[in-house]
């Protein structure tokens, strides 16, 4: 079982989606765990603060370093801690294997303009982005890379099978899907998936995932 732990200072976010679909199912077949902490519990004055100006001047608040360090050690969490952080490195298909294959994984959500670096240099073993944009908090960020964990264990799908068909699962894009009817307004379903060559198929759908891979390539490229 993989137990993941969110700190935020929005708890009530996580209630439904941890609920339901894969990420749910994970949870009634013992595939995950989830710990849901709220980072005002782990405050000493009587309006549970969590944050401060910035050292320095400037405009906004940053969230302060000791309620993460008392959650995080109150909690005894392990390895691998992550800050959800615009600085941090793409999450990717690998992370998520990664996390996947431990036994704890715990995400720390930041709010407000930012979080103190301490939190990033001394508490997270690592930082990760979603994208090059900026959200209000890193509960976004939280739930997709939970949902992009735990439909990697087993006893989260009810087919795990499909998956191997997905983006990025050893490879890069997945070719396009198409389902009834064979004619849509006047839009039809390519031939060769109507064949029924099982071996035509698989080399049109390789083919497809690799032209639809390097056509996201030259886009990402286009756009740094």
């Amino acid at each position: 079982m993989l137990r993941i732990t969110v700190v935020t200072i929005f708890p009530e976010y996580f209630r439904g989606p941890l609920s339901i679909s894969i990420v749910g199912r994970a949870a009634t077949t013992n595939a995950a765990s989830f710990r849901i902490a709220d980072l005002r519990d782990y405050t000493h004055d009587r309006h549970r603060t969590v944050d401060d100006y910035p050292y320095g001047g400037g405009a906004g608040m940053v969230m302060a370093p000791g309620p993460f360090f008392e959650a995080v050690e109150a909690l005894g969490s392990k390895p691998p801690i992550v800050l959800l952080s615009a600085r941090g490195p793409f999450f990717s298909h690998a992370d998520a294997v990664r996390y996947a294959g431990g036994e704890e994984l715990t995400l720390l959500c930041g709010h407000y303009k930012d979080v103190d670096q301490r939190v990033a240099d001394h508490l997270a073993t690592e930082e990760r982005s979603i994208g090059p944009f900026v959200l209000s908090g890193g509960e976004a960020a939280a739930l997709t890379v939970i949902d992009a964990t735990v439909r990697l264990l087993p006893g989260a799908m009810s087919d795990p099978e499909s998956m191997r068909g997905d983006s990025f699962y050893e490879r890069g894009l997945s070719a396009p899907s198409y389902t009834r009817p064979p004619e849509f307004r006047g839009h039809v379903v390519p031939e060769v998936l109507l064949s029924g060559d099982h071996k035509r198929i698989a080399e049109w759908r390789r083919a497809e995932g690799e032209r639809l891979t390097r056509e996201r390539e030259r886009q990402d490229g286009h756009r740094e």
